[in-house]
């Protein structure tokens, strides 16, 4: 038998798990985009609640809370990006790339938590018609709106690549758009005095980050169970292992991410005879890698049947 790591190109980034494409690495400069995001936010955060408590509107509160969320998520997800940056270890023979998918998993399940508990708290106000102060609300809400935008378009760049920096991203410009609709809802306020609006608001806004969040906690949950990332076709994968020069058959493969960027293969590929080209191991992993974007390949030959292998094609895929 005879097994290979991939070293075609020393550490390789995995599939889009995401979706949609493949990645590469998480933007060079997300450790100061994360810095600059927690304190605008944090500091946003102090403004809406303090004068939403005086302009009593729940629309400003929600999204003083929902920013607090994003604080906390910003931190959980810098630190992911920072662990998984660690070298690999004797205990740790990956590294920390897992905890890029662990703080995805939590902040989809934060956000969730926040924005139900804001709906909530919203639909309460449906029969609390408290008047606001329409001009405290439109102003604060304005400067969020700049701010929670201007920090989304910091993870702009990655947000396809790196399903951790897309879950900021959505905290991100979840708010910018809860914002925006406080404004919106302030101004029309402002000359209907319609104070019902308010509360309508953030639960219209809060269910259509509901959508977008609840798809985040599915692909991050996956990741977390070991499935398949998007944009890896197994079928395909298998198909090219089959058709590689000498391939009887292919059993015992699976596919799995190693973090939000990166994937791994192992696969026993049943050959007529041994020895191989010496390259026949190399070469494979270097195509798994370009077609696939799978940078973390184990091969392992066996020759005749599959008698000799105790992982045959009734134990695995």
């Amino acid at each position: 038998m005879a097994g290979s790591r991939d070293h075609t190109g020393g550490e390789h980034s995995g599939s889009d798990h995401g979706g949609g494409g493949h990645s590469h690495a998480a933007p060079a400069n997300a450790g100061r985009a994360f810095a600059i995001g927690i304190a605008l936010n944090a500091a946003i955060v102090i403004v809406e609640a303090v004068f939403g408590f005086l302009s009593h509107s729940m629309a400003l509160i929600a999204d003083a809370g929902h920013n607090l969320s994003d604080v906390l998520g910003l931190a959980l997800s810098w630190g992911a990006s920072i662990l998984a940056a660690r070298k690999a270890s004797d205990s740790h023979t990956y590294g920390l790339r897992k905890a890029s998918i662990l703080a995805a998993l939590a902040n989809a399940m934060l956000l969730l938590v926040a924005t139900g508990a804001v709906l909530l708290e919203s639909i309460e106000r449906l029969w609390d018609h408290t008047p606001i102060d329409e001009a405290t609300v439109i102003v604060v809400a304005s400067v969020a709106v700049v701010i929670n935008g201007g920090s989304a378009l910091l993870f702009l760049r990655g947000k396809d690549d790196d399903l951790n920096i897309r879950s900021a991203y959505l905290h991100l410009a979840g708010d910018a758009a809860i914002a925006l609709g406080v404004v919106a809802a302030g101004a029309v306020i402002y000359f209907t005095h319609w104070y019902l609006l308010d509360p309508i608001t953030s639960i219209v806004v809060s269910l259509l980050i509901l959508g977008a969040t609840w798809s985040l906690f599915r692909q991050s949950l996956a990741l977390a169970l070991a499935a398949v990332p998007q944009g890896i076709d197994l079928a395909k994968v298998r198909a090219f292992l089959e058709g590689l020069p000498g391939v009887a058959n292919v059993h015992d493969l699976h596919v799995w991410p190693i973090s939000t960027t990166e994937t791994a293969l192992t696969a026993h590929l049943s050959i007529a005879k041994m020895p191989v080209d010496s390259a026949f191991v190399r070469d494979a992993a270097h195509e798994l890698h370009e077609k696939f974007e799978i940078g973390h390949s184990t091969i392992q030959l066996e020759t005749g049947s599959d008698e000799g292998c105790a992982l045959g094609p009734g134990d695995a895929i």
